[in-house]
């Protein structure tokens, strides 16, 4: 089992920058792969970055080098992503993610909120 705690979200005016916080407790030394994903309003569950425990990170195409996926530490108790340059268009709220082997668990969410 793997609880996460995710923070850092706000509101921002474009071009802004924010780095979001997940917190993970419980076992995570098992976790194979971190992600972040983003949920808009009416919109499904898309994936914007992920991290495995070997440190390859994979980003999706419309993160246009924006987005940094970072770990805190081997022990994964901590994962980050970065956001520069943002735009309204990244309005959304976040979810942090990981995965041991097959399943998933994942956080609250944090909402993320960019101005024109």
């Amino acid at each position: 089992q793997v609880h996460l705690v995710e923070s850092g979200g706000g509101s921002v005016q474009a071009g802004g920058s924010l780095r979001l916080s997940c917190a993970a407790s419980g076992n995570t030394n098992s976790i194979d792969v971190f992600g972040w994903y983003r949920q808009a309003p009416g919109g499904q569950r898309d994936l914007v970055a992920r991290i495995t425990r070997h440190g390859i990170r994979y980003y999706a195409d419309s993160m246009n080098g924006r987005f940094i996926i970072s770990r805190e530490n081997a022990d994964n108790t901590a994962v980050y992503l970065h956001m520069n340059s943002l735009e309204p268009e990244d309005t959304a709220v976040y979810y942090c993610d990981a995965q041991i082997d097959t399943r998933h668990y994942w956080g609250q969410g944090t909402q993320v909120t960019v101005s024109s």
